[in-house]
């Protein structure tokens, strides 16, 4: 029995040991086709100080956002959130997939058992009856078909990793951008509801003076029609800001408590701070950003697809083998004297496919070619994405300091006409164009700021952070 078997692994053996050529096309990753600096226009190519984060070592989300209502957030849609789940379960597949492939360069050993009975020429019957150990059409690759196609399933893989990745970076991204547009919306809430209450009192005391003919009707106008805009502007931050807690509602997978309610203050946004980033050069993103590794991914099985398609021109050779006992008789099945081993080799060799193979081939030639401008779109998006950002952070930052600036005017401005009108040297028509000025400044403000926020927060996205 020992040496049977000995006679049985052997041409297994050897096929595994042949089974090393590849018809594979070398791997070479192809250059990134954008500049090797960030361009120089409006000061995207600053770089910050020493106090800033190592090019190389972006922090996790945890460590870029510090404020704990927004962290919360964060853990809430990691956990919750609908769009990550699925990224999860393509993974898990993507991984089933993998075992299928690794499980085809293995030979599958079942346990048979076969019996029949059937008449002869005579008319008696002739039982027959087998059971054993069976190797059922094992091919050899010899050619690497098998190979390729196992490299494919790994990038496949190692492309839904990434795409997961990319998915939860994505995600941390739009639930702290969410909250912030949910900060300044209600930050813009409390600014239109007090305005709407100044502008309905002086509406008050004109109306008061207009009846006692020490206003005139024109400045009663102006003042109907600021109280009008400030309920115009009221009812549009009221929506605004229920469609954006929605938005929110819908990336964390369920709706807020009463607790984050209650950290919505106006002044949240005001007191935030991000930690500076420093970007880098642009080949960093080769590894940073998981959306260019998934396309990368794509891209090597896409290779691989066309070493299996080469392989198809080539025999294609299989094995069935087994070791068992076979006897006439049920009864005698297993006993001494019945063992014995079957060898079975297959060869199929391709003649005629009707130019099958070829367009197999030229499909998968096509498909690699695809993946190849994928991949460069991938890294020309991520660089301009990146020098968008470091545009915005520097022209956002002077944009709000400027705005800071003049909301600080027109504060002063509005102070001092109203002095002015408390000792009759202004009008009442200065003093509401000064209400009106100050308010789009401080409209004004409070959306700069939250696209300098967003810009530090989108910058921070496309560097490849929030793992």
């Amino acid at each position: 029995m020992n040496k049977t078997s000995s006679t049985l692994l052997a041409p297994l053996a050897a096929a595994l040991l042949l089974g090393g050529c590849s018809l594979m096309p070398a791997y070479e990753r192809p250059s990134a086709p954008v500049p090797t600096q960030w361009p120089t226009s409006a000061g995207a190519a600053a770089q910050p100080a020493a106090s800033s984060t190592a090019t190389d070592q972006l922090p996790d989300w945890q460590g870029f956002f510090s404020d704990a209502a927004l962290r919360q957030l964060i853990e809430t849609a990691l956990a919750q959130n609908r769009d990550l789940r699925v990224a999860a379960l393509n993974l898990e597949q993507a991984r089933a997939q993998l075992g299928l492939r690794r499980a085809e360069q293995w030979p599958g050993v079942g346990l048979a058992i076969n019996g029949s009975r059937t008449p002869n020429n005579s008319g008696d019957i002739t039982s027959n009856y087998s059971g054993g150990l069976l190797v059922s059409a094992y091919e050899l690759d010899f050619f690497g078909r098998v190979a390729s196609l196992k490299e494919q399933a790994l990038a496949q893989y190692l492309a839904s990793e990434a795409g997961r990745q990319s998915v939860r970076i994505s995600l941390v991204a739009a639930v702290a951008q969410s909250w912030l547009a949910l900060l300044a919306d209600q930050a813009q809430l409390e600014l239109a509801q007090q305005t709407l209450r100044t502008r309905e009192a002086s509406l008050g005391l004109i109306k008061l003076r207009f009846e006692h003919g020490a206003t005139s009707e024109l400045e009663l106008s102006q003042a109907e029609s600021l109280v009008e805009n400030a309920r115009v502007t009221l009812a549009q931050f009221e929506r605004q800001r229920a469609q954006d807690e929605n938005a929110l509602t819908l990336l964390l997978g369920q709706p807020l408590d009463g607790a984050l309610r209650a950290e919505l203050a106006p002044g949240r946004l005001t007191g935030l701070q991000l930690p500076t980033l420093a970007a880098g050069l642009p080949s960093q993103l080769l590894t940073r950003r998981p959306d260019i590794v998934q396309a990368e991914q794509q891209l090597i099985a896409a290779n691989a697809n066309i070493g299996a398609a080469r392989a198809a021109f080539f025999p294609r050779i299989s094995l069935t083998t087994g070791i068992g006992s076979a006897s006439g008789e049920l009864s005698g099945l297993f006993k001494d004297g019945s063992w014995g081993f079957t060898l079975a080799p297959q060869l199929l060799l391709p003649i005629f496919d009707a130019g099958r193979n070829q367009a197999g081939l030229d499909s998968a030639r096509a498909g690699r070619e695809a993946a190849l401008a994928q991949y460069e779109k991938a890294i020309q998006v991520a660089f301009r994405e990146v020098a968008d950002a470091l545009a915005g952070r520097e022209t956002l930052a002077r944009q709000l300091q400027a705005q800071q600036a003049q909301t600080a005017a027109d504060a002063r401005r509005f102070e001092l006409t109203e002095r002015r009108l408390q000792h009759g040297v202004a009008s009442q028509l200065d003093w509401l164009d000064a209400q009106r000025s100050l308010f789009a400044s401080q409209q004004a403000l409070t959306q700069t700021r939250l696209a300098y926020w967003q810009n530090q927060v989108t910058l921070y996205k496309v560097l490849g952070g929030g793992a």
